[in-house]
């Protein structure tokens, strides 16, 4: 017992140098993108429609869009209709030193379920988590050794499900930071139905060594979904909605990490050419940063700045700087908080209490 724990000790402490090394080397955002099943393994069949298929196509999308930024690394686990066991999708995002680890995953059901869901790895807290999570596990039965490979891993029991987390804690506020990003890129954007940020057993992330999470586009056993996810439009709309949670992640990472993170992948918003820059009901402010811990936004834990107001959504602690009604000044501010040290920090818009997107925003009469 005394040996497992010694292991299980040198594998967090690895962890963290290896991910703290990562940081310090790398002056660009790394994203692996990673295609659920492929090969021999085509994932689930709902509807006629191939999962492995739907899977990479929504990933080839995002990482082109994600390239076109010079800031930005992506490295695909697979790139092509090819098998690749779990613990190598792992090992493959470690060696790149990501800063995030995106995996893309379609959903079945027998029945008439519809829905996205964002994983993020930790205990099942309920059987359907449990059941998703034997399900996008029970591919290790088609590789060779897999009881050696994964220390006597076994997909259908609960109680090798326990204590998975351990290697991710470190990581498990920004991994649900992205999640929430994601789900509420599908609710708001593509009106989508939000079954939640979720938490199961997930050998996948369990392998990897940064914020990660695996994304439950829909189900393709919906007769409505199905066809949605397996048509070019509804893959471009999913890829989109990712794109975005992922460059919005860049810019609210959880507070312990602010300073640290590399690369910025900033999308400059240019307001029309207008003489009065005052929006009707219409309220910018400057978010600093997320965290799921609450801290106080008194101007002494936030360089100096205020106000600073802190708001809560949904698990998350949302922190912003100022609020004006006019673009202009907004910017200011932004600049005042990159300029305090929030380098990742940008300006979002507010319409009668609601988020709505800047581009929105700015498309408001003016006073």
């Amino acid at each position: 017992m005394k040996t497992n724990h010694l292991k299980l000790f040198v594998l967090i402490f690895s962890a963290f140098l290896f991910t703290a090394t990562s940081i310090a080397q790398d002056d660009k955002f790394v994203v692996v993108l990673d295609a659920g099943h492929g090969g021999k393994d085509p994932g689930n069949l709902g509807g006629g429609f191939k999962e492995k298929e739907i899977a990479l196509n929504i990933v080839l999308q995002i990482g082109k869009e994600l390239e076109n930024n010079p800031n930005v690394d992506v490295v695909y686990t697979r790139d092509k209709d090819v098998f690749i066991p779990l613990d190598q999708r792992g090992r493959i995002a470690n060696a790149a030193k990501a800063d995030l680890f995106v995996s893309v995953h379609c959903n079945s059901h027998q029945s008439q379920a519809y829905g996205t869901e964002t994983f993020v790895l930790g205990l099942n807290r309920n059987q359907t988590n449990f059941e998703v999570a034997k399900k996008e596990n029970s591919v290790i039965f088609l590789e060779e050794d897999y009881d050696v490979t994964y220390n006597g891993f076994d997909p259908n029991s609960p109680e090798s499900h326990i204590g998975m987390s351990i290697l991710q804690e470190e990581f498990l506020d920004q991994s649900i930071l992205l999640a929430d990003f994601v789900q509420k890129k599908f609710t708001n954007d593509l009106k989508r139905k939000n079954r939640g940020v979720k938490q199961a057993g997930l050998i996948v992330l369990h392998q990897t060594y940064m914020p990660s999470v695996l994304i439950e586009v829909g189900f393709l056993t919906n007769k409505q979904e199905g066809p949605y996810l397996n048509s070019p439009a509804g893959q471009k709309k999913m890829a989109e909605a990712i794109t975005t949670a992922i460059v919005d992640y860049s810019h609210s990472i959880n507070l312990a990490t602010l300073e640290n993170l590399a690369g910025d992948l900033a999308v400059e918003v240019v307001p029309p050419a207008i003489d009065v820059d005052l929006y009707e009901s219409v309220t910018f402010k400057v978010q600093l940063a997320a965290s799921s811990k609450k801290i106080d936004p008194k101007s002494s834990n936030f360089k100096g700045l205020s106000p600073v107001f802190r708001e809560k959504e949904d698990k998350l602690y949302k922190y912003y700087y100022g609020a004006t009604s006019s673009y202009s000044e907004a910017q200011k501010l932004q600049q005042q908080a990159k300029s305090q040290g929030f380098p990742s920090s940008y300006v979002v818009a507010f319409k009668e209490g609601n988020k709505i997107t800047v581009n929105e925003a700015l498309k408001t009469p003016a006073k």
